[in-house]
């Protein structure tokens, strides 16, 4: 069998958006580029496809044309370990265009969604205590970036 990645459609800006995407996730890069032949259907020379990986995960980034755009039907998921984290990936990736969701999801400025979670709120959704766990996700549901120090306050009951 061969190797599995997710292929990403973009409209014209595969390699743009490989770049933005390997400076902004750590131990990420751009592993190969493909440019339209003579057979098209894009211009001869221009990218058709990038590979990348994302921190391990493999990538490929299609220029397909305009046809398909991205929905909240697929999104990349981060997990991460401090508010710092959070609070960085948050600001990169909704710059320029990008928006906030909520829940700690956000689009990008291609369009691409994405979770930005904590691993404590994980922690504390499997938690055995289902109070506990009930009022993180019910401050977890109001929240757009996700508060590590307010979901804790949650959890605790001292919120």
């Amino acid at each position: 069998m061969g190797s599995v990645s997710t292929c990403l459609w973009f409209d014209g800006q595969a390699e743009e958006a490989a770049r933005f995407y390997t400076s902004v996730v750590k131990n990420s890069r751009i592993t190969g580029v493909v440019p339209y032949g003579d057979a098209g259907p894009g211009p001869k020379g221009s990218v058709m496809i990038v590979t990348f990986e994302l921190d391990g995960q493999r990538f490929l980034g299609l220029n397909g044309g305009p046809e398909f755009t991205f929905d909240e039907a697929i999104s990349v998921h981060l997990t991460c370990d401090s508010q710092e984290e959070i609070d960085e990936l948050w600001a990169r990736l909704t710059a320029d265009g990008g928006a906030e969701g909520p829940c700690g999801w956000l689009k990008d400025k291609y369009g691409l969604s994405w979770q930005i979670d904590s691993r404590v709120l994980h922690e504390m959704l499997v938690s055995d205590d289902q109070e506990a766990a009930a009022r993180a996700t019910r401050a977890m549901l109001g929240m757009r970036k996700l508060d590590i120090q307010a979901l804790r306050e949650a959890y605790d009951g001292t919120a």
